[in-house]
């Protein structure tokens, strides 16, 4: 679950970047993997996300607000959530492909 103390103030200048997000003209399913996804298919649609996260303008604030609020769901800003796992536990994580 996110870190719900951890968000921001609904201050909309906090939040603007979401609207630049290439990740809007997507549809939502490319990002969050259904429930019992594994193996090619779900690295198939993360490799997906990740394309449209890497040409994104606002991929560095996008990976920022998910990292600071732990979000355990979905690819945020070219990181799926085993590779924001591996960064909180301070592992390596892999270049974002």
């Amino acid at each position: 679950m996110a870190e719900l103390s951890r968000l921001p103030g609904p201050i909309a200048d906090l939040w603007d970047w979401q609207l630049d997000g290439s990740c809007r003209q997507i549809n939502p399913e490319v990002f969050f993997h259904p429930e019992g996804e594994r193996g090619p298919a779900r690295r198939s649609r993360d490799s997906q996300a990740k394309e449209v996260c890497l040409a994104c303008p606002v991929l560095t604030q996008c990976r920022e607000h998910a990292l600071r609020v732990r979000e355990p769901y979905g690819v945020w800003g070219a990181m799926t959530e085993d590779e924001r796992e591996a960064h909180y536990a301070g592992h390596a994580v892999p270049a974002a492909s």
